[in-house]
């Protein structure tokens, strides 16, 4: 029962994660906690969002953008592997917290100005990339951020999409490394993995499907509205 919960709110997680722009792992982070202590969590988010982004370069691949990829995928992986490193020092309650405070903040922010553009210069497109990253490997979760960057260049969602999934694959890849060094990836965990892919390639096709019948504007507001919730929820378990 346990582990069809688990696979049943990963795959919401990916659906959310799809329409949404911003990654599965900033709604799988959270309920993986649920099931998991935080640095098993950050190890099998990781995985999970290896397969996940996968299966979004073959569905989203033809809007690839490599420009942006150079610009912000490339800080992404330094900031990612010092925010992964960093982890392993800090206690797992404080960084609990700190994505919890981090979804509601920012969540918030983004809905009282749903309308804020970003400059697209270069050095705003880098600096996105290395706190995207370092959020990602410090916390689980980064893509809200990077997300944001991306939308400043006006993308096609076919563009934004499968631009996010080449630099998350990127980083992910990149932390998988550290956290294996970290111990947070350990042979116990690829029975949950084995079942993410599938939950990875079943919700990103029902999230295209989606995408393609709903506004994004409107669903990116309830978007926002269910990041906040999450960090709200994890408050009050960490509570």
């Amino acid at each position: 029962m346990t582990a069809l919960l688990f696979f049943f709110a990963a795959l919401i997680a990916e659906i959310l994660g799809t329409i949404g722009g911003f990654g599965s792992s900033l709604f799988f982070v959270p309920v993986a906690s649920y099931f998991f202590d935080f640095e098993t969590v950050l190890g099998i988010t990781a995985l999970f969002h290896v397969s996940s982004n996968l299966v979004k370069i073959v569905l989203f691949r033809h809007g690839f953008d490599k420009r942006l990829f150079l610009l912000v995928g490339i800080p992404s992986v330094i900031g990612v592997v010092i925010g992964a490193y960093l982890s392993a020092l800090a206690p797992s309650f404080w960084l609990e917290w700190t994505m919890a405070i981090f979804l509601i903040l920012f969540s918030a922010f983004l809905l009282l100005w749903q309308k804020l553009k970003v400059s697209d210069k270069p050095s705003i497109s880098i600096s996105s990339g290395l706190v995207s990253g370092f959020l990602a490997g410090l916390v689980g979760t980064g893509g809200a951020v990077r997300g944001i960057a991306l939308s400043a260049f006006r993308l096609r969602m076919e563009v934004f999409i499968a631009t996010s999934a080449f630099i998350d694959l990127l980083v992910d890849l990149s932390r998988s490394v550290v956290y294996y060094n970290n111990g947070y990836i350990h042979q116990a965990q690829w029975k949950w993995v084995f079942g993410l892919i599938g939950v990875s390639i079943l919700g990103t096709w029902i999230g295209k499907r989606i995408l393609s019948k709903i506004s994004e504007e409107r669903f990116r507001v309830i978007v926002l509205y269910l990041i906040a919730g999450v960090g709200v929820a994890t408050l009050i378990r960490l509570v």
